[in-house]
């Protein structure tokens, strides 16, 4: 495995993973999450599968830079780094895969309607609500409470929220600024993206419109698999979905 560091367009350090060899297949992680999720999950099947597997850790996640400063999260600042990661492998249209998972799949569509170009895309764990409009509202109230120092109803789902926030030592404030960078994506710029794209949900995940999504972009399969929104990400089914949809070439 290959660590190594690129910087955005900003100038800001960012890190990335590498494992395996042969067709390029860039994968990103959720919200508060961290390439090595993916290492540790999905990374292993697409290997054998005869893949170069390239895993960045978005800024203020991971091991990538967690600048404090307002001015370091410009609008859509997500798609500025997948962009600037491609342009730094050098990866030119269609020579290589892109995909994610939850915010990850967001920034794939957010990258597709900014000019990327991948062969084939992956969206998962991610829904039209979501896409088109805020996300992480949940998570941005518990973020600004914990970070004034503002009390959380005891047992309250906010109180949950900030347990995990907690366990995950995650940078409070840096996260705070990456929700504030997303932009939505509207439905006439959906309809615009023909990039091969698999589109898959969990079958009790919330974002239940995942199918409303896939139906309006212009060359997209959609599958349910088994599992919530933490719990898809790991489900058998979907790593199988996911190498079936990237060998069809």
């Amino acid at each position: 495995m290959d660590d190594y560091r690129f910087a955005g367009r900003d100038g800001v350090e960012l890190a990335c993973r590498e494992t395996g060899s042969g067709r390029p297949l860039i994968l990103l992680h959720g919200f508060m999450g961290a390439g090595s999720q993916i290492l540790d999950g999905w990374a292993a099947g697409f290997v054998e599968q005869g893949r170069r597997v390239v895993i960045p850790d978005f800024r203020g996640h991971g091991e990538s830079s967690k600048p404090h400063d307002p001015a370091a999260y410009p609008s859509d600042v997500l798609a500025d780094d997948g962009l600037a990661l491609v342009d730094h492998l050098g990866l030119g249209e269609g020579e290589y895969d892109l995909g994610g998972y939850s915010l990850g799949a967001r920034t794939v569509l957010r990258m597709l309607v900014r000019g990327a170009r991948p062969g084939r895309a992956i969206v998962a764990g991610q829904g039209l609500a979501k896409v088109t409009g805020p996300q992480g509202e949940a998570s941005q109230r518990v973020l600004t409470a914990l970070v004034d120092g503002v009390a959380i109803e005891p047992g309250s789902r906010d109180a949950l929220i900030a347990q995990w926030i907690s366990k995950l030592g995650a940078d409070r404030q840096a996260l705070l600024h990456v929700l504030d960078s997303l932009v939505p994506t509207p439905e006439d710029a959906l309809r615009r993206i023909t990039t091969p794209t698999l589109v898959a949900i969990g079958d009790r995940d919330e974002r239940s419109d995942a199918d409303e999504l896939a139906a309006l972009l212009g060359d997209a399969r959609f599958v349910r698999v088994p599992g919530g929104h933490e719990t898809a990400f790991a489900a058998p089914e979907l790593a199988a979905a996911m190498a079936t949809f990237l060998a069809e070439r």
